[in-house]
């Protein structure tokens, strides 16, 4: 006997009755950018597509959102370099631009999931997810710095923190600090395995966040290794994470898998600027059908055991399923 799998994909309706993996907008987390000022809505001229909002135009791209379905975001904030210091002190300042636009949303539309950053980067005047001395990313010291930063962001009305800066212990520390104010109830999504990619080239270029000497090399993962993240994972999911994250996705599908079946706890995977960007360019000069290029990248993330994807595509998305 002969067997031939194509009788299963004879007609549109069997193959959609033998589809393995699906997508929706309940998948997504969109991230977005937030910039001083009002009535701003300034492009990033390498994402196509993405702005920048002041917090005004900000409620009004959530609204348009949210109308396609979409509930989950995950603000980013652009800090003017004079509010920057060693120290990220504007990073757990109750009335800066990022606790503004928590809250602000939240009142707003207190339906929608905030995911939010906790990484001293974008308020550093070095570029670095730590402190800064003498060349060094100090570990432990940094940690007091984004435990006040989850505590304010808590405080302003995010739903989950998701600490984005791999310094050791953070998962730990960040919970201690939640539970000991009473904010038990906001959750940690851990970048647990987030690695020092070529790929954030274009979000550095939103947040003029790169960093202003070296690099990351020292404190996110070295792209070769896999083992490592699960030694990561695992340590996580002891300090008291809620859900883990793979950043980059689409160059580390298999990570994505390890930790998929080796952990319970909801996996989460950020499809990154770089590889949103370069669907973007290759469709705009034509070498490439871009929404096919989206839908096919947004499936193998979700084919690889990813149950929830940041993604920049996600009002692309939703908005291809009212076409």
């Amino acid at each position: 006997m002969i067997r031939r799998p194509r009788r299963n994909r004879q007609t549109e309706v069997l193959r959609n009755l033998v589809q393995e993996t699906t997508l929706s907008v309940n998948d997504f987390i969109f991230p977005l950018f937030v910039i001083e000022g009002q009535n701003q809505r300034v492009e990033v001229a390498s994402m196509p597509g993405i702005s920048r909002f002041s917090i005004d135009t900000l409620q009004e791209e959530i609204a348009s959102c949210v109308d396609l379905g979409i509930k989950a975001f995950a603000p980013f904030p652009s800090i003017p370099e004079r509010l920057k210091d060693k120290y990220a002190t504007e990073s757990h300042n109750p009335d800066g631009l990022y606790a503004n636009a928590i809250r602000e949303i939240k009142r707003n539309f207190p339906e929608v999931v905030l995911f939010t950053d906790v990484a001293m980067d974008p308020y550093s005047s070095d570029g670095h997810d730590g402190i800064v001395e003498n060349d060094e990313i100090l570990n432990d010291e940094s940690l007091e710095v984004l435990g006040k930063m989850a505590l304010a962001q808590a405080q302003a009305g995010a739903d989950v923190v998701a600490p984005s800066d791999m310094m050791d212990g953070r998962i730990g520390h960040i919970r201690r600090v939640l539970d000991e104010h009473g904010y038990q109830k906001v959750g940690i999504m851990s970048y647990a395995a987030k690695y020092a990619s070529a790929f954030y080239g274009p979000f550095r270029d939103a947040l003029s966040s790169a960093p202003k000497k070296g690099d990351k090399k020292t404190y996110q993962m070295d792209p070769a290794n896999s083992r490592e993240a699960l030694v990561e994972a695992e340590l996580d999911i002891a300090e008291g994470a809620d859900s883990l994250m793979v950043k980059p996705a689409l160059a580390y599908l298999d990570i994505i898998k390890a930790l998929r079946e080796r952990s319970n706890l909801p996996i989460a995977a950020y499809n990154v600027s770089g590889e949103y960007a370069m669907v973007k360019a290759a469709a705009e000069r034509g070498w490439i059908d871009g929404e096919k290029a989206m839908l096919e990248s947004l499936l193998s993330i979700k084919r690889a055991g990813a149950d929830i994807i940041l993604t920049y595509f996600a009002k692309e998305f939703a908005q291809s399923l009212k076409k």
